[in-house]
């Protein structure tokens, strides 16, 4: 995944852990209203906090996010180094051929048989308004010994970073 250093400074951090980790749980509203979520590879965070995405034309999340006004959440963990981030922000699909071969990799072929020119691939980009990041500094270690420590003084661990950020 490529990321490009932010115009809004706050947004650095956001674009390290989601380069870093990479695969979101993308989340709409369905006609019914219930929340869906599903995973999505990001392929790019642009200077403007903008995440795009490879999606199928027919998809159904593309209906729930012309259907919603376009509102998504994206919400990317990594469990094992204990950093998470929550971006909510607007989507819109665009069928840019320029764009799709800046973004085209290998691994997107499994997805889009016909390769960059298969007739049901466009883009999502996510551009995001707000984002809240988790971010645990210590080893898995000494977050285990936070942990029992708390629990046994009933004082809360520190576990790390936590900010939220408004582009």
């Amino acid at each position: 995944m490529e990321t490009k250093s932010q115009k809004n400074p706050q947004l650095d951090k956001v674009r390290e852990l989601v380069e870093d980790i990479r695969i979101a749980m993308m989340t709409t509203v369905d006609e019914a209203g219930h929340l869906v979520s599903r995973p999505m590879a990001a392929l790019q965070m642009d200077e403007d906090g903008t995440i795009w995405f490879f999606t199928k034309r027919t998809s159904p999340k593309v209906d729930q996010i012309d259907n919603n006004q376009h509102h998504v959440n994206l919400a990317f963990a990594d469990v094992g180094d204990a950093d998470y981030v929550s971006i909510s922000g607007t989507a819109d699909e665009l069928d840019d051929r320029a764009k799709v071969n800046e973004l085209w990799n290998p691994q997107a072929k499994a997805w889009f048989p016909e390769g960059k020119e298969d007739p049901e691939l466009i883009l999502l980009k996510v551009h995001t308004d707000m984002a809240e990041y988790w971010n645990a500094s210590d080893s898995t270690m000494v977050r285990l010994f936070q942990q029992a420590t708390a629990a046994i003084t009933g004082n809360p661990p520190k576990m790390g970073e936590n900010a939220k950020v408004y582009n």
